[in-house]
């Protein structure tokens, strides 16, 4: 079914007469009943019933024209959109992220590339678990990343921005949020949330507390179940600081350790665009005038 069918059916459902809607449509009668045939024998069911004073819509068929006008509506809209895209702007970037807080510096990032490349845009898209496979298949054009994870990727290259460090997440109340830099032996008498999707760098800082310290500790599934949890009560948690939203909701003390998070921007080595390569070196340029900034 295309979009000339769906206006073809809509539009004798508002006449109720093969006569005036061909007329409306532009088309001779005989097309228009050709084509509503050719389109209920693809449907598999009557839209119309046909009689000396013209057609009515079956009930299956009152059900498709309330679906294919809204269809139509979206459609017209997208196109519009589309156009007006076309009009303002002559590329877009699209760069995935698995969470918004994990480029903190993006929306500055997208207002300095408006001022500096007017006619380009920049589109975001947030994926934890797909975001990589996205850009790996060609859906985006930039990929934030841990080093980790793509250093063996082959065909894409790979543009350092910044080694989140690693953070205690507590309740502002805790005692533990009163100290500017947190020791594992201050962890002993705690319960400690390990697991989830912990990068590699984490996950050895969680085991060697746990052994050093035998503090109590359980596996939470994500870091909103871990934020959850800590407002809770029910445990702490060490985190890397891209994590970190700056709602200023838990106290993030830096946690005492040499272990970081290196984390990357990946472009496709084929991908020459000096607009990509433009944004890239913006959102790194931000990352590095910011040093004190705590990721």
């Amino acid at each position: 079914m295309n979009t000339k069918q769906m206006e073809y059916v809509i539009t004798l459902a508002k006449t109720g007469n093969f006569n005036r809607a061909a007329e409306k449509l532009y088309i001779s009668q005989p097309t228009l009943t050709y084509q509503i045939m050719v389109l209920e024998k693809e449907v598999g069911f009557r839209i119309f019933d046909r009689s000396g004073k013209g057609a009515s819509l079956t009930p299956a068929g009152e059900q498709l024209v309330t679906t294919l006008g809204n269809v139509l509506t979206e459609i017209k809209t997208a196109i519009e959109q589309g156009q007006n895209f076309a009009a303002r702007y002559r590329e877009d970037i699209r760069i995935v992220q698995p969470i918004r807080s994990a480029l903190y510096f993006l929306p500055r990032a997208m207002l300095k590339m408006q001022e500096e490349h007017p006619d380009i845009s920049v589109t975001p898209g947030f994926d934890w678990y797909h975001g990589i496979d996205a850009f790996l298949k060609g859906e985006y054009d930039i990929c934030f990343a841990f080093r980790e994870d793509v250093i063996h990727i082959p065909d894409i290259q790979l543009h350092p921005l910044f080694d989140s460090r690693i953070y205690l997440v507590t309740e502002l109340d805790d005692p533990l949020a009163q100290k500017d830099l947190i020791c594992e032996k201050d962890l002993a008498d705690r319960t400690l949330m390990v697991g989830g999707p912990s990068q590699g760098p984490l996950r050895q800082v969680q085991r060697r507390v746990v052994q050093l310290t035998g503090c109590r500790y359980f596996n939470s599934e994500s870091h909103d179940m871990s934020l959850t949890y800590v407002a809770s009560h029910r445990g702490i948690v060490l985190s890397p600081g891209f994590l970190d939203d700056h709602t200023g909701a838990f106290a993030w003390t830096p946690f005492d350790c040499p272990e970081t998070i290196p984390c990357v921007l990946c472009t496709h080595k084929e991908d020459h665009r000096s607009s990509v390569m433009d944004f890239v070196a913006i959102l790194q340029d931000c990352y590095r005038k910011l040093r004190d900034f705590p990721v």
